[in-house]
Formats: structure tokens, sequence, C-alpha cells
């Protein structure tokens, strides 16, 4: 999830191409065939690894996601799968491209007002081990095929269902001043379920793989350092709604309490 709050929309010039016609050479070299293509996966909880970590940067139909920051992996998989590529060698470049990611690529984006900024490159370590393995193949089952074709993997055409809204409280406390907010009641200081509901959607809905936010734990630096930025709670919410720039709409993804709730939890949080 990258707010993107001061860049424009842009024309990604070189990142997108090279990285395609990459993925697609070393699908046709057998590129680092020789690692795990034969060892077991949970491409269950590669897929919900995919979905946090990567949805917000990759479009790939089986996950619901639509992230516009790096290649959509169904168009850079698509062909070589047409050519009858193994699922086996595309399970390989994946992992390849996790555990040796283009942290530093070359090319430029362009922004509406013509300046031109360094490409984003991939953040490094967003899986490791037995997880990389798991997203991997999971990827690889089902990049370039229909949402929901992949024929090893039980995974849905949309991302997993977001956690049930907290408990609704209409009566103030005799300690803590408490706003009602919606259909939720938060107190002052931002101590509320609805926060604590916020700051878990923003960990699991792939926030923090590009945002910096320290009360969340997060090093991300795809998008606008959250603690340096400290958005307004109405701008996070147009922002998560709607997208900007590369960041994706979660409209999809989230329920519009759900964005209620990341939107006060960052308020909160970069007070």
């Amino acid at each position: 999830m990258n707010f993107d709050f001061d860049r424009g929309p842009k024309h990604r010039r070189a990142l997108l191409p090279c990285v395609l016609l990459a993925a697609t050479a070393l699908v046709a070299a057998g590129c680092g065939t020789g690692g795990i293509s034969s060892g077991s996966a949970d491409k269950e909880n590669g897929k919900q690894l995919f979905v946090k970590n990567c949805g917000s940067c990759h479009t790939l139909a089986d996950a619901g996601t639509q992230g516009k920051i790096g290649p959509n992996l169904d168009d850079a998989f698509s062909g070589p799968r047409e050519q009858g590529f193994a699922e086996s060698t595309i399970r390989n470049v994946v992992h390849d491209q996790i555990e040796f990611p283009v942290t530093n690529p070359s090319g430029v984006d362009v922004g509406k007002n013509g300046v031109e900024q360094k490409v984003t490159g991939m953040p490094a370590n967003l899986v490791t081990g037995d997880d990389a393995n798991d997203v991997a193949a999971y990827v690889a089952s089902v990049a370039g095929l229909p949402a929901g074709g992949g024929a090893t993997t039980g995974a849905t055409t949309t991302a997993p269902a977001p956690p049930p809204p907290p408990a609704t409280t209409t009566q103030p406390t005799t300690t803590q001043q408490a706003t009602t907010t919606g259909a939720t009641t938060t107190t002052a200081g931002g101590g509320s379920e609805l926060v604590a509901q916020g700051k878990q959607v923003f960990t699991t809905a792939g926030c923090t793989s590009c945002h910096t936010l320290k009360d969340a734990g997060a090093a991300g630096t795809v998008g606008p350092n959250l603690d340096d930025a400290k958005p307004p709670r109405s701008l996070v919410v147009d922002r998560v709604t709607n997208g900007k720039g590369v960041m994706p709409s979660f409209r999809s993804q989230l329920s519009a309490t759900r964005i209620r709730d990341v939107a006060a939890f960052v308020a909160a949080a970069t007070r």
C-alpha cells in the first residue's frame, strides 16, 4: 500500500519493459532451475503472503491485487506459459527475483509536471526461507492464467476477507473523553478498538511493504514515510479508497469501515 502523497500519475519508461523482458529471458534460459523445483510448498500460505507483502506493488488476477509499482505478473508470465514452459521453471524464476531483487534499477518516472524521478526498486527480504518458496510456488501456479484457473491451488479470485468490524459502543466511559466516528466510538488519544483494528489492517493489507511507520514496526521505502508526512485522516481515507499515481485503490479489498479504521490508526500514530 503506497499512499503516494507527493507524486502524481507516472509513465514508467524503463522498469516495466526491462523486467518483463528479463523474466522472459530467464524463463527461456531455464535460469534457477536447480534450486526448488522439486520441493514442497504451501501455496495457500504463499497466496496470503503475496497479498500482504507483494500485492500493493504487483497485479495478479488470482490474488485480486492491482498494484502498479512493479510488473503485472500475469502479463509477465502469460507469454512463457503459452510457449509451454514448465511451472517449475517459472517458480524458480520468481524465487530468484525474490531472493535477488533489483533494488536499484535504472530508468526514470516522469511526473505529471514533467519532472523525472528515479524508478523505485523492489525491496529486499520481503519474504525469506520457506515463505519465499511458498510465494514462488503460488505465483507460478496462477500467473498468466484466468483468475481461479490455477490447476494446483484452491486460490480464489479475491483477497482474504477483512476481519469483522469492531464492537460498537455508544456510551462514553467515565475516565476518557469519547468521540463517535461513523459506527464506532473512539476515545481521546486514539486508544480505541477502531485504532487497534486499523493497525491490524495496516499490517495485513500490504502497507508495511511500502511505508515507514514506527508504531506498526514498518520500514518500507516505496511510498512516503508516514512518520514524516503525518497525513490527516481525511487524506488517508482518500488515498486508500481512490489511490493516486502508483498507489492502487483498495476499495475492492477493504470495506469502508476498514478504510476508516486504518486512517484513524495512521492519524493517531503520527501525531
